[in-house]
């Protein structure tokens, strides 16, 4: 390990042309104390950004504020608990010229975002913008509303159907559209109606095919990697400011509050399906595998207006977002669009379940053939490159959209980017595997990392080299290196403390939200040296009360501890006493299977309970043993083979390392 005097001179050298304040290198500095500011380089690189753009162009600002009821409150919305879930205040920040240490191209998105309230899109369709992630669209029906994506949470649902019913009355339900399996579209509809409900009123509650089963798989099946991993993606533990998290690109932030889900009444399971919804006619188009493997837009001919979902958005998406998830068919998203614009024969208005809507014929068309192009030439560039020996690295670093695409603003890389896009089309195609033999079987970071500081000289020398290309703004080289030296070495604050300001220069000058807040949640954790878990699974119980059952028990199967588990063999059934339904589980050669049968009479115990019980016990809300002997459930045969069972299943983790081995 380097000494305090060499590490404090290569800090010196590595910040040429930045001015930082650095904590002691006996450990790393508290964050709150820390500021760093846009090197020289990050300066011209976001001059360059804005000289290369219409920056003052404002069609978007006159879209996004047109038709305005009222503007949203700032009111700090809380759960039960007495926890903020959303504050919008924390944005206002978000003014005037952009900031040094901010991309000006994500800066002016960041601000569209801010806009937020009550719209009325046009008569009889109206729009709630900037209480969540997304939008929740209100269409009036005969004898009611019609509600489009409730929000992420319960929370911000609730506070945002007040808000409306401030202005246009009571909110009547006579239907609900889930348009896509992405939780910030329907964590929140309970908040309006429940299964019962639904079925009293006879109020349905439409969604694409596919969607219970898709929402579960993404949500809980690989939930607590993808929160984690969500949790950079999205600044979760950022401060809102200028140097800090500013905006998502798809909206302002991901809500972390109380989920929910509902089984569909009413399932678009055809390429066309055109229902009747209160009076109003609807023509579903069912899109599987696109912005989502379950999703649906809609066209409203009474409105000559056309719903894009999340197919269309005032953003270049994700064809494979940077939390983790299947990747997505970049040619089916662009084929899905072409279709929707042969049927859009008289298109006047289009809006999506994001950003602002946009209204004309023209421009409206402009737009979709715009977004068409963007994700085929992503996909066929990336495949000419491909097929003629390129790596995702070098196709990613290779790729340039042309002119007449970069210079539209709702086909900028403020979600996705040209860059992570180009390697998720390979990997649609190819897998991981680049087909170079070195690639195939790599060291583990921890083993590579060490080799790779012996290779260069030891630490100290390392340090030195970094701190050379780091003066002169070469901050991904920089990232590259020093991310060897930190998994070699952990404990090396300065290493620690000179990769977080490359990352920072980074996040600087990224244009995508999700980019700047990869790399500041980095920076942050190799400064502070902790995790912060979300722990949302508490908040997730009325989510997880929904889930069918052969869905939850896949859950349930991947958190079975294969170590723990070998040699074991049980039988058990679980008897649902509300439903009269029992799974019986079988572990064999450390796995778990689960199937709908009959109580099977050879299983080593039975246990009877309700749903509702059996998610708490597994939510750690009540423990097992002290249930074993009371009212609540009952347990027929060995009750030690029970708590074995229980002891097998392993605790899902959201605050693993991710810059540190």
């Amino acid at each position: 390990m380097i000494n305090k005097v060499t590490a404090k001179k290569l800090l010196l050298i590595s910040l040429l042309g930045v001015t930082s304040v650095l904590g002691s290198c006996d450990k790393p500095a508290d964050n709150n104390s820390l500021e760093s500011i846009a090197s020289e380089f990050t300066i011209a690189s976001n001059k360059t950004f804005a000289e290369n753009l219409d920056l003052d162009n404002q069609q978007d600002f006159e879209d996004a504020t047109r038709g305005l009821v009222a503007s949203a409150p700032t009111d700090i919305i809380t759960n039960r608990q007495g926890q903020k879930v959303w504050d919008a205040s924390a944005y206002d920040f978000i003014k005037g010229a952009a900031p040094d240490t901010v991309n000006p191209s994500l800066w002016r998105q960041a601000k569209l975002n801010n806009i937020r309230g009550l719209f009325k899109v046009t008569e009889g369709i109206y729009q709630l913008r900037g209480f969540d992630l997304a939008n929740i669209t209100l269409i009036k029906g005969q004898s009611g509303w019609i509600v489009v994506d409730p929000l992420t949470t319960l929370e911000t649902t609730q506070s945002a159907m007040a808000f409306a019913e401030q202005h246009l009355g009571e909110i009547n339900l006579s239907g609900v559209i889930i348009t896509h399996s992405h939780i910030d579209h329907f964590g929140g509809v309970l908040s309006i109606i429940n299964a019962q409900q639904a079925a009293d009123k006879g109020i349905p509650i439409i969604a694409p095919s596919g969607f219970m089963y898709e929402a579960v798989s993404e949500n809980i099946v690989a939930g607590p990697a993808m929160m984690r991993r969500g949790a950079y993606m999205m600044g979760n533990a950022l401060d809102r400011s200028a140097t800090g998290h500013v905006d998502t690109g798809l909206g302002k932030q991901v809500i972390f509050g109380s989920t929910s889900i509902l089984k569909p009444t009413v399932v678009i399971d055809q390429p066309q399906v055109n229902l009747n919804v209160d009076g109003v006619e609807f023509e579903f188009h069912n899109m599987p595998n696109s912005e989502a493997p379950a999703e649906l837009t809609f066209y409203l001919p009474q409105f000559k207006a056309f719903c894009g979902a999340e197919i269309l958005s005032h953003v270049m998406h994700n064809v494979l977002t940077l939390r983790g998830a299947k990747v997505r068919d970049a040619l089916r998203w662009s084929d899905y669009i072409g279709e929707s614009i042969d049927r859009l024969e008289d298109v006047a208005l289009l809006f999506n379940s994001h950003h602002w809507p946009t209204w004309g014929h023209e421009r409206i068309i402009t737009q979709m053939q715009q977004q068409q192009d963007m994700y085929k030439f992503i996909h066929d560039q990336t495949l000419r490159l491909a097929n003629i020996g390129y790596t995702p690295k070098e196709i990613a670093e290779r790729l340039k959209l042309p002119d007449t695409l970069a210079g539209n603003f709702h086909i900028r890389g403020y979600y996705g980017t040209l860059s992570h896009n180009s390697k998720a089309v390979y990997q649609h195609y190819f897998g991981w595997y680049d087909a170079n033999p070195a690639h195939l079987n790599p060291l583990p970071p921890e083993q590579s990392s060490r080799r790779y500081v012996e290779f260069m000289g030891g630490a100290e020398a390392l340090l030195e080299k970094a701190a050379a290309y780091q003066a002169k703004g070469e901050y991904r080289w920089v990232g590259e290196v020093l991310n060897h030296l930190v998994f070699a070495q952990p404990d090396n604050i300065a290493a620690r403390e000179m990769l977080a300001e490359a990352y920072r220069q980074m996040a600087y000058q990224a244009e995508s939200g999700p980019w700047r807040d990869i790399y500041l949640s980095a920076a942050q954790e190799l400064i502070r040296g902790e995790v912060k878990a979300n722990n949302v699974a508490m908040s997730s119980k009325a989510f997880l009360q929904e889930v069918p059952l052969l869905e939850f028990m896949k859950a349930l199967s991947v958190k079975l501890d294969a170590e723990k588990a070998e040699g074991e063999r049980l039988k058990i059934n679980i008897l649902f006493t509300d439903s009269e339904t029992n799974v019986v589980l079988t572990i064999r050669n450390s796995v778990m299977y689960y199937k709908l049968l009959p109580l099977d009479e050879s299983a080593d115990v039975t246990l009877s309970l309700t749903q509702k019980l059996f998610v708490e016990i597994l939510l750690g809300e009540v423990g097992i043993k002290s249930l074993i002997s009371s009212d609540e459930l009952s347990v027929d045969g060995s009750a030690v083979k029970l708590l074995k069972f229980f002891s097998l299943l392993g605790a899902a983790q959201d605050d693993f390392n991710i810059v540190l081995p």
